[in-house]
């Protein structure tokens, strides 16, 4: 338990709340229910071992951030609890409810035990590639990350690119790749990351019965509108982790006919650019040393910028606009 004051708001709260949920206790000395509350809420937090942190506000200390998360939250009495999950404050509830009710509101956002072994999983697969390791190490972690947590996307998705990335060599690994896709294959419609995840696999399984790439730029030199050759090649470049030589050869497709095969060659272009593009960084708490002033919401965390992808994200504006 920790309590907030204006000083540590944003690096005890508003960042703390990216790694874990912070649920935030607004409680003064003379309010009765919130001395009822405070101890329910102090032994959940022991209960919950550690799945979200009990933060606490003096609202009569501290009656600037308490009046800002009342007028956010259209709510003027107290307690009031405040759930902050990923910067951002998600829900809330208003008075001294029965424990029940806050184990049901702590289920709604406090991760499960599973959820947590397979984020640890993750970062235990990620911080072993960073470090070059041995990579078949990391595919177990995040095999075993995806066995226990089906629904954590981002162990799913490194573990689907890394097998596409052995597929190469490897054929196998994309159909292993098939069999971890294709129960979330409907996030395709919704999700950009898992669209382009799905082109990639694609390519990987066309790759082991494609034809060489000399065959196919014969193909297409004789016949400049052989765009299944030059697709196919396109293709090859993706598995071969060659993916500006792919996407020069579907601008030469998009630029002859940018409706060809219900639009697939830009959508195996944007997918490229997906999966090129790196991820949002992780918000680091000691950013928020040194601040004053007082902000609700965290900082708006903006992905690093690829010079190559800005690139090629100009070349397929200039082609299809």
């Amino acid at each position: 338990m920790i309590d907030i004051t204006l000083q540590n708001f944003e690096a005890d709260l508003i960042h703390a709340s990216m790694q874990q949920p912070v649920l935030l206790d607004i409680w003064a000395p003379w309010c009765g229910p919130c001395k009822s509350l405070g101890p329910v809420l102090e032994k959940l937090e022991v209960a919950y071992g550690g799945r979200f942190v009990l933060a606490k506000l003096n609202s009569d200390e501290q009656p600037e951030i308490a009046g800002q998360l009342s007028q956010a939250f259209g709510v003027r009495s107290i307690p009031f609890c405040v759930m902050f999950s990923q910067g951002q404050p998600v829900d809330g509830f208003v008075g001294a409810i029965p424990e029940s009710d806050i184990r049901s509101f702590l289920d709604k956002h406090v991760p499960t035990e599973d959820a947590l072994e397979a984020e640890a999983d993750l970062e235990e697969a990620e911080a072993m590639l960073a470090q070059g390791a041995d990579p078949l190490s990391a595919l177990d972690k995040l095999q075993e990350a995806v066995a226990i947590d089906p629904a954590n996307d981002a162990a799913r998705l490194d573990y689907l690119k890394l097998l596409l990335e052995m597929a190469q060599h490897e054929p196998q690994r994309a159909q292993q790749a098939r069999l971890a896709f294709d129960p979330v294959a409907a996030k395709t419609l919704s999700d950009t990351r898992f669209a382009a995840v799905e082109q990639w696999l694609k390519a990987a399984e066309a790759y082991p019965q494609a034809r060489g790439e000399a065959e196919l730029r014969a193909a297409f030199e004789a016949n400049r509108r052989d765009f299944d050759a030059r697709y196919a090649l396109a293709q090859r470049k993706m598995v071969e982790s060659e993916p500006t030589q792919a996407m020069d050869e579907l601008l030469e497709i998009l630029m002859r006919d940018k409706a060809w095969n219900d639009s697939l060659a830009r959508k195996t272009y944007v997918a490229i650019l997906e999966l090129m593009s790196k991820p949002l960084p992780k918000a680091a708490p000691e950013a928020a040393a040194g601040k004053g002033a007082l902000e609700i919401a965290g900082p708006a965390t903006v992905a690093p910028s690829d010079p190559v992808v800005d690139q090629y994200r100009r070349k397929l504006s200039m082609v299809l606009f």
